[in-house]
């Protein structure tokens, strides 16, 4: 097996239940960089000499990256609870303030990243953001480890940048292997911005 071979990581393997990772300091701020760069990625006009630097600087720090590559869970991106997305760079930097078994809440903004046009979020961000909140319901829940099945969003108004917003979903109801889950994304003054409904279906033994 080459090198390069031993660093892939399989992705589809069973889901597992993460222990919350307690990175040092330094990690979130590495994120936090990271997403500053994502923001500027998307909006630079730049001459080529500006882009070519850029481009060195970031094969370099790839280069210093690569040799870290952890299998999904053992990494403390997406299990660092305490930073803005549970510290990884597919999540929109928002904040979870209630987290139980009556719903699960949480509160953040979207940046220049998430631009879609006209100076507001791209409608593709939304399913994310309530797919990723479906899925904090279950596990608040306790209802066992789930997929996604089905989710539909209603867009009610377009979605701001740079403006607080709160999504708080909550179990709708159980059938068995099944939990059915209401979820509305708001301005901070409650303003309806999008409302969404999806349906999550408990794996069975086995299944990726």
């Amino acid at each position: 097996m080459s090198e390069s071979d031993s660093q892939k990581v399989d992705l589809r393997s069973e889901i597992p239940r993460f222990k919350e990772a307690t990175p040092p300091p330094a990690f979130g701020e590495f994120i936090e960089n990271m997403r500053r760069l994502q923001d500027l990625a998307v909006c630079i006009d730049a001459p080529e000499e500006v882009y070519l630097a850029a481009q060195q600087k970031t094969a370099e720090l790839a280069e210093l990256l690569a040799p870290y590559a952890a299998r999904e869970g053992q990494g403390p991106a997406n299990r660092s609870m305490q930073l803005p997305g549970r510290g990884s760079l597919l999540m929109p930097p928002w904040r979870i303030e209630k987290f139980d078994a009556e719903s699960v809440v949480a509160r953040g903004m979207l940046r220049r990243y998430h631009l879609g046009g006209g100076g507001v979020a791209h409608g593709g961000v939304l399913p994310l953001i309530f797919d990723d909140n479906f899925g904090n319901v279950v596990f608040a829940a306790n209802r066992p480890i789930s997929r996604t099945a089905y989710l539909h969003v209603n867009y009610r108004k377009v979605t701001p940048l740079n403006v607080p917003l709160v999504i708080e979903g909550r179990v709708d109801r159980m059938e068995g292997r099944k939990t059915f889950i209401t979820a509305r994304l708001t301005e901070e003054d409650g303003t309806l911005l999008a409302d969404g409904e999806g349906l999550m279906v408990e794996l069975l033994p086995g299944q990726p």
